[in-house]
Formats: structure tokens, C-alpha cells, sequence
């Protein structure tokens, strides 16, 4: 960091850093260490000062990443042997999801080719045989994965910030703008492991037959194609996550050995926002605050992909077959992989606010203020997977098919839509309340009172439809606190408490459908208590201890199928993997074993099995078609009793779980003592240990959405120069190299209810080294 002062009027300031370090994950595939860091910032600063009541300041700052970063840094799984859910639901091992159960090998298999009239060996698997990944060895580490996909990171930011402040007296009036720009763009191995393909020893000698022409003369035009575009040599090909929605049939494609998957997340934003507020410092017992923000926040692209060599071989198998069965020219499935793309979002958002403050006594402070907000909020969008055909001749945007018109981005509009477009308003008026006391000038009381506001937004389109509210509603907080600030002995000790109970009506979650992040909204009741303090029983030593209790849970009935168990703890109840798309639904009532019993066999499906005795499942569960077993509960459900499908499962009450990430309890405590030299130097040694207690990672709860305890430890000495001009630091983190699980998150259904994990960081240390101009 460098200041610069220019004359009495201008003073610049420069600070930035560059880190560039090694990865801290292994990869046994190739021997590379990934997950590393190459990043930089830096940041300048104008302050300018013409007359004794006006200042100016203007701020640039800009950020860039470019390296291996992982976004998801592990996944565990206790494998599901049945295929049908993919992982159970008791516990989290170092295992990979069994991959019958995901859209990929649901939609591959042989048993889904031939309910479409497709010959069996053409499916890459069956969904009662091995899967993908069963021969497949996790690593148990956290910090070591195998994939043939090194993960890429990029990510930008630019922020410009002006603000101009005058003095009218004891009124000030202060103008300030922001604006900023951001972008990240990211890919990874979808799956963390390499798969294989279980029938390719009879699936691809069967599609080389069909591209010869073995379904007769002039047919091998259908399948040529996907030999071309999919078969490199050895290598199998993916297509690649192009904006312009091109993947392997028109040339752009990643090929590796096994037929490697991975998805792509990106976004890029623009926004800015302006505030002016007025506020006073008269000399009496009142004083004010009156201010006003306009705001507008636009996404020029967000996109998810998720990319695989079951995708492209899906699209085009499917597609050629569909479009041989119609006359129509030789087409594939567009798009060639899953895209849930946001083409355009725009927020406009507006508030006013004001503050009163009340000097009733010399003791005795009121706080009081209004805001009121207005959000608007405007989005076009669609998901994409194998949903119209597109002629393998058009090597372009596979929107310009002539077959496009039969998709439907939008069947809630009337009409076959491109895209989806939705809008939504919001307003609220919010407000709080505060009184502080002032026993005596070392301690003092208060009591706060505060109305919260999130706003509520849109869902994105999900591929398949799904049973998911367009929109979410805003989230509102009363938030209620009384806490003390306390100083003793001149200084030595410090202590602070808080006690507060918040009170969420909507509160915002999200969780994982169709590979798409959607939000929900729940009521909650969060209580709890803080103490901080600070103790100084010398000018050399200083010991800092803090500790919070925190209760935090579901507050009334609030039902929600749970991802993990869609048949709801219901051991009458049969969970479905629906082979169409990889999604669940349960089929309950009077006999529903014998109900999709009676049905399968019409499928070319097996009946129900049950799931071993230590998955945490206590229904039966079976591959199907919910569409069909819907159909079929209608007509002939009574003979069994009554039947209903129930999508996307048995709903449960949620009332008193905990909310996720939300731990019990936490725990800091510090202690550095400060050695002075004669010669004006210094030498300071610190150790700090902070204790974060249980949590889970979701709202479910549950023993396989447990987050344990864990300790972190970290320790450094400083050696100061004289008037701290200078500073050499040593420091170790994570003292302990504790590998503990910090957070995690569970996929969907049709990517197999792996959970993604998030750990701490390895134990690290090195040197620092500063200088003060």
C-alpha cells in the first residue's frame, strides 16, 4: 500500500496484492496437483479536499482470477446398489453415486431404447446391470480426487465508486454512486471420477453397423453422423459449452479417453446504484437522517451447462431414429447437452429512508426510522436437453432448426415459446426502533426493535417440468435485541452480551431440481445469545474469548418431500426412478407393490425391490414412468385399494428442524503478548482456536446432512520495526491440518443425491513481509 499526498488538497492512495500458490487437491489421474490460486487486485483511492467543508472521494478497484480453482471440492455418497436413488440416506461415504440412477443412465439404457422402439444394444447400459462408475475407486481423502477433466476458473470484477460530501453547517449532504462490473466462468468434472461405459462392447459395434446401413439402404445417413462427431481414434468426444449453443455434431467438441462429463457455470453482470442522504448534527436534543437510493442491476449471461459423452450419444441415437421414423432429414436432439441458460434479467430497485435521533435525556437515546423499498425484477429464460430436432447440415445455432417451433420453453403461455418471460414486483415498508441507556459512562444498555426485508424472485425454467412455483415471495424478519456494552477496570476488561429472537415469515432456501437451483420458502424462529470480551491485564498482553448459542429451526407445519427419501419414512410407500428423465415420485395408497408390480412388466420393467437395511429408506423403490403410473392410478388404482403418484414425493412436516448452516454453538478465544525492544522494535506472537459446534446441510437434517464439530487453530509472530515503519510475520494456519467438513449440499435426483462437500483449508504456513510509507 502506498499514500501519496499532492499539495495540501489531493491525497492518492495504491494498494494491491498477487497471489499465486499450488493447488491443494491431488489428482491421481494424471499426478497434478489442482485447486490452486493465480489472483490479483488492486485498488486506488482519490481524496480531494477543496475547501475546509467539502471532500471528494473516488475509488477504482479491479480483481482477476485465472487458474484451477475447484467450485465443488469433494463428493461423498453411500451407493445405492439398486440404482434407483443413486446414494442412501444414512450416512456419507467416500463412494461414487451409482450412475443408473441419473438422467444419463436412464435415458441410455437398454430398457428406455426399447420402450422407444430402439434395439437393446444400443443402450450404453441397463438399468439392472453395472453401472458407470462399478469398478471406480473414491479416493478417502478429501484432498484427492480422480478426473480427467482439469477444472478451469476464471473470474473479473471492476468497481468504480464516487462520492461527494458538503457541509451546510450542521447539515451535511453527501451524494454517492457505484458501479460494477462482474463476470465468472467456471468448469469442473461433473462427477469428480472417471466412468465407463458398461456395454460399449456392444453398443458402439452396433451403432457402426447402423452407420453402414444395416436398417436398410440410404439409412446409414442417420447414424454416420454420430460416428463422425462422437469417435476420435480412441477417444470418445463431448460437446464442448459454447454460448452459441454449438456442441460436437457441428464440430466443437472435448474428447479424452473414458468419455469425460463436466458442466460449465458463467454469469456476467452489470450494475450500478446512486444515494443521497441528508443528515444533520445540531447541537440540541434532535437530529436526523433523509436519504433515497436508486438502484438497477442487469445479468447480460448466466448460464449452467452439464456436458457428457451419454448426452451427445442420446441426442444423436434418438434424434436419428426419431427423424427416420418421420422422412424428416438425418437430426439429433438439440440441445446436445443440458443448458439452463438466463438470456436477460433485469432489476430495478428504489427506496426512501429516514431516521430521527432523540436525545430525551443525557443518558437516554431513541433511535427511530422508516425505509420504504420497491423491487422490480424481469427475466427471459429456457432450459434446454435433447428438445427438438435439428438437422446434422446445420452447422450453426441449433435454434435456427426448422424443427424449433416444437419446443416450448413456456407451456404455462399459450403457444410454443422460445424462451420464458416473467416479471414480478415487490414493495415493503420496513422500519426499526432502538433505545440506549447509558447507566454510567463505561456501560451501557439498549433494546432494538427491527421490520427486515428480502425481496422475493423468479424460478428458472426447469427441464423437465417440475411441480415448482414460478416465483418466491419476499422475506420479512422481526428481529428483537437487548444487549449490554460494558468497560471495567480503566480499560482492562471488555464485555459485551447480546440476546435476540428473529422471527422469518418466507425465509428463503434453496435446494437442487433438475439440475437447476430453485428457492422455496419456509417460516422460521431463530434465539439465541452472544458474549464477547476482551481482557488487558497488562499494556503487554492482550486475550480476547468469545461465545454465541444459537437456536435456529423450522417454526409450524412446513411439508416438503425430502430429495433423499421421497417416500417419506412410508414403508407402504414404492419410490420410482422415472426412466424418462432420471426424476422421483412415490406411489402410496392401499397396495402399491403389487400396483406397480401389475405395471412394469408392460414397460419392460422389473417390479419393486427393497433397499438394503442400512440406507435409511424404508420404502421399496422401482424403476418406471411416473407419467404411466399416474395414468394407471386413474383407471385401475381402485382395484388396488386406491393408488396415488406423488411427484416428486411423500411430504413431510419440517417443523422444529434445524436450519441449515446455522451451528449450535461457537467459540473463539485469542492471546498475544507484545515484548518492546529498547531499540523501538517489537516482537509479537499470537495463537488463536475457535470452536464451531453441530449443523447440518440441509433442512431435512439427518444423520447424512450432519455437519460434526470441528476446531481450528492458528498461530503467527510478528517481529515490528521501529514505529512500525516495517513488519516480518511467520504464521501457520489450521494448525492441526484438521480436513473437517464446513459445509455441504445435496445434487437432485437425476444426478444421482450425491452430496458436495466443503472443507477446511490444509495446514499452510510462510512468511509475510510490509512496509508503511
Amino acid at each position: 500500500m502506498v499514500n501519496v499526498p499532492i499539495g495540501n488538497v489531493i491525497g492518492a492512495r495504491v494498494a494491491g496484492f498477487y497471489l499465486k500458490r499450488d493447488g491443494y487437491t491431488d489428482n491421481i489421474f494424471n499426478g497434478d496437483d489442482i485447486d490452486g490460486r493465480d489472483m490479483y487486485a488492486v485498488r486506488g483511492s482519490l481524496r480531494v479536499e477543496p475547501g475546509p467543508d467539502t471532500t471528494i472521494d473516488i475509488v477504482g478497484y479491479y480483481f482477476r482470477e485465472n487458474d484451477d480453482r475447484l467450485r465443488i471440492q469433494k463428493q461423498q455418497c453411500q451407493r445405492d446398489p439398486t440404482g434407483i436413488l443413486g446414494c442412501l440416506n444414512n450416512r456419507r461415504d467416500f463412494d461414487k453415486t451409482n450412475a443408473n440412477s441419473t438422467f444419463t443412465g436412464t435415458l441410455a439404457s437398454s430398457e428406455f431404447f426399447a420402450l422407444n422402439g430402439i434395439p437393446r444394444s444400443f443402450g450404453l447400459n441397463s438399468l439392472y446391470g453395472p453401472d458407470a462408475y462399478a469398478n471406480f475407486n473414491e479416493p478417502q481423502d478429501v484432498r484427492v480426487v480422480n478426473t480427467e477433466f482439469t477444472p478451469e476458473y476464471f473470474a473479473d470484477e471492476l468497481i468504480i465508486q464516487a462520492d461527494i460530501s458538503h457541509d451546510f453547517g450542521a447539515i451535511n449532504v453527501s451524494l454517492n454512486g457505484t458501479y460494477q462490473e462482474t463476470s465468472v466462468d467456471s468448469r469442473q468434472d461433473y462427477n469428480l471420477g472417471v466412468g465407463q461405459i458398461p456395454n460399449a462392447a456392444i453398443a458402439f459395434p452396433t451403432l457402426q453397423a447402423f452407420a453402414a446401413g444395416a436398417a436398410g439402404p440410404g439409412t446409414g445417413a442417420y447414424f454416420t453422423p454420430i460416428t463422425e462427431a462422437l469417435f476420435d481414434g480412441g477417444d470418445l468426444c463431448v460437446s464442448d459449452t459454447r454460448l452459441d449453443n454449438r456442441g460436437a455434431f457441428e464440430g466443437f467438441s472435448v474428447c479424452t479417453p473414458n468419455g469425460t462429463q463436466f458442466d460449465r457455470s458463467n454469469q456476467e453482470n452489470e450494475s450500478f446504484s446512486v444515494e443521497g442522504i441528508i443528515s444533520s448534527d445540531l447541537d440540541g436534543p434532535f437530529n436526523f437522517l433523509v436519504g433515497g437510493i436508486y438502484a438497477e442491476s442487469k445479468v447480460l449471461e448466466n448460464s449452467y451447462y452439464v456436458n457428457a459423452f451419454a448426452i451427445d450419444y442420446i441426442a444423436g441415437v434418438l434424434g436419428s431414429f426419431t427423424s427416420l421414423g418421420g422422412g424428416l432429414p438425418p437430426s439429433y436432439l438439440a440441445t446436445s447437452f443440458f443448458r439452463n441458460n438466463t438470456q436477460d434479467f433485469k432489476l430495478k430497485s428504489f427506496g426512501i429512508f429516514g431516521e430521527v435521533y432523540v436525545d430525551v435525556t443525557d443518558r437516554l437515546k431513541i433511535t427511530a426510522g422508516l425505509r420504504y423499498n420497491d423491487d422490480s425484477k424481469r427475466i427471459t429464460a429456457r432450459s434446454t436437453l435433447a428438445s427438438f430436432l435439428n438437422p446434422y447440415s446445420n452447422d450453426g445455432d441449433p435454434f435456427d432448426s426448422p424443427f424449433v417451433g416444437s419446443f416450448d420453453a413456456d407451456p404455462g403461455t399459450p403457444g410454443n415459446q422460445l424462451s420464458q418471460q416473467r416479471e414480478v414486483g415487490f414493495d415493503e415498508i420496513t422500519g426499526r426502533f432502538v433505545v440506549d441507556y447509558e447507566i454510567t459512562p463505561d456501560n451501557l444498555l439498549y433494546f432494538s426493535y427491527s421490520r427486515g426485508y428480502k425481496s422475493g424472485g423468479i424460478n428458472p425454467p426447469l427441464q423437465p417440468i417440475f411441480n415448482v412455483s414460478e416465483s418466491f415471495g419476499p422475506e420479512s424478519i422481526d428481529a428483537f435485541e437487548i444487549g449490554s456494552k460494558n468497560t471495567f477496570a480503566n480499560g482492562a476488561l471488555q464485555v459485551n452480551a447480546t440476546a435476540f429472537y428473529y422471527k422469518y415469515s418466507d425465509l428463503q432456501l434453496s435446494r437442487i431440481i433438475a439440475r437447476t437451483s430453485v428457492n422455496d420458502t419456509i417460516d422460521a424462529k431463530v434465539f439465541g445469545f452472544e458474549l464477547e470480551t476482551v481482557i488487558a491485564p497488562s499494556p503487554n498482553w492482550l486475550i480476547n474469548a468469545n461465545f454465541s448459542y444459537l437456536n435456529a429451526e423450522v417454526d409450524g407445519q412446513q411439508l416438503f418431500s425430502n430429495p433423499r427419501d421421497p417416500g417419506g419414512g412410508d414403508p407402504n410407500a414404492v419410490i420410482i426412478k422415472d426412466i424418462t428423465n432420471g426424476a422421483l415420485c412415490a406411489v402410496t395408497g392401499g397396495n402399491p407393490n403389487a400396483f406397480v408390480n401389475a405395471i412394469n412388466p408392460g414397460l419392460g420393467l422389473q417390479g419393486t425391490t427393497s433397499f438394503p437395511s442400512d440406507s435409511g429408506i424404508a420404502s421399496n423403490g422401482a424403476f418406471s414412468i411416473c407419467g404411466v403410473l399416474e395414468a394407471q392410478a386413474a383407471a385401475i388404482g381402485p382395484a388396488f385399494g386406491g393408488i396415488q403418484v406423488l411427484s416428486p414425493g411423500v411430504q413431510v412436516n419440517l417443523e422444529g428442524n434445524k436450519l441449515p448452516q446455522a451451528p449450535e454453538m461457537k467459540a473463539s478465544a485469542g492471546v498475544q503478548y507484545t515484548a518492546d525492544f529498547d531499540n523501538g522494535m517489537s516482537l509479537v506472537p499470537r495463537f488463536d482456536i475457535a470452536f464451531t459446534g453441530e449443523q447440518f446441510g440441509n433442512v431435512f437434517n439427518g444423520r447424512v446432512n450432519r455437519i460434526e464439530p470441528f476446531v481450528q487453530a492458528n498461530a503467527q509472530i510478528q517481529l515490528n520495526g521501529p514505529d512500525r515503519r516495517w513488519f516480518v510475520r511467520g504464521f501457520v494456519q489450521n494448525i492441526f491440518d484438521s480436513d473437517s467438513v464446513t459445509g455441504l449440499y445435496v445434487t437432485d435426483a437425476s444426478s444421482g443425491l450425491f452430496t458436495n462437500i466443503f472443507t477446511l483449508d490444509p495446514r499452510r504456513y510462510g512468511i509475510a513481509a510490509g512496509f508503511n510509507f
